[in-house]
């Protein structure tokens, strides 16, 4: 059988144990993943005792009331907390989620923090997005017109046409189904993902731009589109309820009837 080695400083070791001073009993055991570049150690999972009755009801607000009172060192990005923004998507008891919508409340148990799968750690709970931002901008997520360029009016829209991009404008674009999807974990650097080609898609289906075959014919590659294995973990980690797998199969299917 094959053995895998992980390198000495990627274990991910015990941390510190912060105990409840409050006398409560009604805790909440939150373990959290910790890592911080400009000290050279390993990784480490910390847990802290948090009086949930002192708490609000979103896994946020007991990030929020660790670092408050607990660790002011505890790092995470947060930023409308109604899941809007995407800002504080995390992977929380092993599901890609926003911090901001989970109750904690529905976790049995203690609770698991981790930054979301995938990405390489800026620090803590953070993750770094750069290649997924810098794939976004690659889809060109901007309407292309002609005739935007000779007019200041509005371009107007069907109700019909504008139906069309339900499900698709509303991507906030927290990441959870691109680090879902095993392709993008083995092919992150030329497979584009969930969240970008949903975007794509969006562009591609909105009837005022003018470049939809040009829209196509970037994303036709067998690595940036056809990566795609059909697994379904995006949909099924999307918070917003979206279905990325079905805006790639579209893409997929006005590229095969032309």
């Amino acid at each position: 059988m094959v053995q895998f080695n992980l390198p000495q400083n990627s274990k991910i070791l015990k941390g510190k144990y912060y105990k409840d001073k409050s006398g409560s009993n009604n805790l909440k055991k939150v373990n959290v993943y910790r890592w911080d570049p400009s000290i050279k150690e390993n990784p480490r999972i910390d847990t802290f005792e948090v009086n949930i009755k002192e708490c609000g009801p979103k896994v946020l607000d007991i990030l929020f009331k660790i670092k408050n009172e607990i660790d002011p060192s505890l790092t995470f990005r947060r930023s409308c907390a109604h899941g809007v923004c995407g800002s504080c998507a995390m992977n929380v008891d092993g599901v890609n989620t926003l911090s901001c919508t989970k109750s904690h409340s529905d976790i049995s148990g203690d609770l698991n923090i981790y930054p979301l799968p995938h990405l390489k750690v800026v620090k803590d709970l953070v993750g770094d997005l750069t290649t997924l931002y810098k794939q976004y901008e690659s889809v060109e997520p901007w309407l292309k017109t002609k005739v935007g360029e000779k007019t200041t009016k509005e371009i107007k829209q069907s109700q019909e046409d504008r139906a069309k991009l339900d499900g698709y404008y509303e991507c906030i674009l927290c990441a959870c189904c691109s680090t879902a999807c095993p392709s993008y974990w083995w092919n992150g650097d030329k497979y584009l993902g969930p969240a970008v080609l949903l975007q794509a898609y969006r562009w591609i289906n909105d009837s005022r731009d003018e470049d939809k075959k040009e829209r196509l014919k970037k994303v036709a590659d067998e690595l940036k589109l056809y990566r795609c294995h059909t697994i379904m973990n995006c949909t099924n980690s999307c918070p917003k309820g979206l279905n990325p797998a079905k805006a790639i199969a579209s893409i997929k299917k006005m590229l095969a009837t032309g």
